[in-house]
C-alpha cells in the first residue's frame, strides 16, 4: 500500500496513509473541544495529528523500534503516543485560536489561495487509495479545513511578529572574534606523557603538567603568531566568537578576553574545563555582529509571537472531551519511500504502510 505527500506552495506539507486491514477509524463528525462554546470536529483533529505521526514513524522507529508509540521511552510516565497527541492537540487549539482572531489583524483567505487549497485537496482525494483516505479519517472538507487553518496560522505569525522590537543597537548586537588553543589532559595526550587515571598523584601530575604546557605556550606567543606556535608545537587553533553579554562563552575565559585589543592575547586562563590561550582577532566582527542582530530580532519575534498566542488563549475558553481524544490511536505505522514527480503546485512523494 502507498502513501502520498502533497506539498502546496503556499501552505504545510499535508500526507495521506493506508489503512492496515482491520483497523477501525474514529467519528470524524464528533466534537473533540470547544472554542467559546464553537464545536471543533474530532476529524481535523484526528487527521492533523495522524498526518504528523506518519511523518515522524521513519525517524522514531529508527531509534526505538515498532513499539515506540505504545512505550514510555523518557520515563516520564506516559507512552510516546500520549505525549505526541497532548502537543498536537495543543497546535490544534493554536490554529483555531489564531483562526478566532484573524480579523483583528485584517487577515483573510484570498479566493485564490481558497482555489489553490480546494485543487490541492482534490489532488489529494484522487491521488490516494480508499484505504488511504480512510487511514487519516480524510475527507476534501477536512483538507480544506486542515489547509485553510494553517494558511491562516502563517499569515497570523507574520502579522503578529510585524509589531515587535527589532530596533537593536550596534552595542547590543557587537561581536568580537576570537583564536585560541585549548589545554586540557585529554587534548594533551600523548603530550603530557601522564596517564590521569592511574592514581591521585598521577592525576595531579597531569593537571601541572597541561598548565605548564599552556603557560608555556602563552610565553611562546610573545613573540611569534598564536598560528605559528601551535604549528611548531603541534597545537590545534580554533575560533570563536562572543557577544557583550558572554552568552555561551566560558565564563572565566569571557573575563579574560572581553576587554582585550584587536591583536591582544590572553596568559594561560584556567577554566573548569582545562586552560585557554587565546587571542582577539577582531573587536568587531561585522558579519558575526549582523548574525547576532538577527538572532536577536527572531528571538524578540519569537517571543513575542508565543506573548500574544498565550493572551489570545487565556481570553478564550477552550474545552478538550477527554473521552473523544482518546478514540483517537497510532494504530498503524508508516515508511516513507521517496518517489519523484514533476508537478507546479505540489512535490509528491510515496509512502507505504507496514
Amino acid at each position: 500500500m502507498r502513501l502520498k505527500r502533497i506539498t502546496a506552495l503556499f501552505v504545510s506539507m499535508i500526507t495521506a496513509v493506508s489503512l492496515l486491514a482491520g483497523c477501525g477509524g474514529v467519528d470524524k463528525d464528533k466534537t473533540v473541544a470547544t472554542l467559546n462554546g464553537e464545536p471543533v470536529k474530532l476529524g481535523v483533529a484526528n487527521f492533523a495529528v495522524r498526518l504528523q505521526q506518519a511523518n515522524a514513524d521513519d525517524f522514531y522507529r529508527q531509534l526505538f523500534g515498532d513499539t515506540v508509540w505504545t512505550s514510555d521511552m523518557y520515563q516520564s510516565g506516559t507512552t510516546m503516543e500520549e505525549s505526541f497527541k497532548e502537543d498536537a492537540i495543543t497546535s490544534i487549539q493554536e490554529m483555531y485560536t489564531l483562526q478566532l482572531h484573524m480579523g483583528d489583524y485584517g487577515i483573510s483567505v484570498s479566493d485564490e489561495e481558497k482555489a489553490a487549497i480546494t485543487a490541492a485537496a482534490e489532488t489529494f482525494m484522487s491521488d490516494n487509495s480508499q484505504d488511504a483516505i480512510e487511514a487519516l479519517g480524510a475527507t476534501k472538507e477536512i483538507i480544506e479545513e486542515y489547509l485553510t487553518l494553517t494558511t491562516i496560522q502563517s499569515k497570523m505569525r507574520d502579522a503578529i511578529v510585524a509589531g515587535a522590537d527589532t530596533e537593536v543597537s550596534d552595542e547590543e548586537a557587537k561581536t568580537s572574534s576570537y583564536s585560541y588553543v585549548a589545554f586540557s589532559e585529554s587534548s594533551m595526550t600523548g603530550v603530557v606523557g601522564v596517564d590521569s587515571t592511574e592514581s591521585t598523584e598521577n592525576a595531579e601530575d597531569a593537571a601541572t603538567a597541561v598548565k605548564e604546557k599552556a603557560e608555556e605556550f602563552a610565553e611562546a606567543i610573545k613573540t611569534e603568531s598564536l598560528e605559528d606556535a601551535a604549528e611548531a608545537y603541534g597545537y590545534n587553533v580554533n575560533t570563536a566568537t562572543f557577544t557583550q553579554d558572554g552568552e555561551g562563552t566560558d565564563e572565566d575565559l569571557f573575563a579574560a578576553i572581553k576587554d582585550l585589543k584587536e591583536g591582544e592575547t590572553t596568559g594561560a586562563v584556567e577554566t573548569e574545563n582545562g586552560y585557554f590561550v587565546a587571542r582577539i582577532d577582531s573587536e568587531l566582527d561585522e558579519e558575526a555582529t549582523e548574525n547576532t542582530r538577527q538572532t536577536i530580532i527572531s528571538a524578540r519575534q519569537d517571543d513575542f509571537y508565543e506573548e500574544t498566542l498565550e493572551g489570545f488563549k487565556e481570553s478564550d475558553e477552550w474545552k478538550l472531551d477527554e473521552k473523544v481524544w482518546k478514540t483517537v490511536s497510532f494504530d498503524n505505522l508508516f515508511t516513507t519511500v521517496e518517489e519523484s514527480t514533476e508537478t507546479v503546485e505540489a512535490t509528491e512523494n510515496a509512502t507505504e504502510l507496514q
